[in-house]
């Protein structure tokens, strides 16, 4: 018997666009068919992920957590459109991205997906506002628009009086604050974060987690990439990532 994977894979270009729409009216943003990657060394093949079938809905707060080399960071990669699946269908917010091509790739990750990063991956020499500002940039929006919704973003994070601040003038924590500001001034669909506490104290990664738990009760979609499991407790959810498969998906008793 066919498994909905196989039988999804099979569908014809219009039907897997009609699956896609599905997908969005049921409020799924995130949903992978047998979503493979493998790499090639030598004469091995290494099956980075095997097969995982995920779905996360609008609204939720999920961690994906794992040890080093699990897959959970390969995983993040193709969920964020940084990278395309060797094999399998993965829709965002209804959105067919397994297919597309690079160029299609690189809109849908400025429109559908705000990313939060371990190194905050700011510019030394631009202020917070300029920073927040750049996702805009690409994206062709008009000057004062532009400077109004990084305003607000800054805002939502608690650092609208440091928006003049360059990050060598800010702690760790409030760059962190930037980055996510950045992350959320397009209004993505998720917010994806690889490791957001790793280069801050307890105290501060303490403080980030309480912005996100605050960011989700706002009604933002929060992905969390982590191997601390205290971390992923903040969560709601958990989905546990072991050889490139998916080991338990439970939730979160808060």
């Amino acid at each position: 018997m066919a498994t909905l994977s196989t039988a999804v894979e099979n569908l014809s270009a219009r039907e897997r666009e009609q699956r896609g729409e599905q997908l969005k009216s049921e409020g799924v943003v995130i949903r992978t068919y047998d979503l493979w990657k493998t790499y090639i060394m030598g004469d091995q093949e290494i099956h980075a992920v095997s097969g995982v079938d995920v779905v996360i809905k609008r609204g939720e707060y999920v961690a994906i957590m794992g040890p080093s080399g699990s897959g959970k960071s390969t995983l993040m990669n193709l969920i964020g459109c940084l990278d395309t699946p060797t094999k399998g269908l993965y829709y965002l917010n209804g959105k067919l991205a397994s297919e597309m091509e690079d160029d299609e790739l690189a809109r849908i990750r400025n429109k559908e997906i705000g990313f939060v990063f371990q190194t905050f991956n700011l510019l030394a020499r631009s202020s917070a506002l300029q920073n927040v500002e750049l996702p805009l940039i690409y994206a062709g929006i008009p000057t004062q628009e532009r400077r109004e919704r990084a305003r607000e973003a800054l805002r939502s994070v608690d650092l609208e009086q440091r928006m003049h601040h360059k990050p060598n003038e800010l702690s760790g924590g409030q760059r962190q604050r930037v980055a996510i500001a950045r992350a959320l001034v397009n209004r993505p669909s998720i917010l994806l974060a690889d490791e957001p506490t790793g280069a801050l104290d307890s105290t501060t990664g303490q403080e980030i987690m309480a912005l996100f738990e605050r960011l989700y009760e706002s009604g933002n979609t929060i992905v969390l990439v982590t191997h601390e499991q205290d971390i992923a407790q903040h969560a709601h959810r958990i989905i546990n990532i072991r050889d490139g498969k998916i080991e338990r998906d439970e939730a979160v008793r808060h």
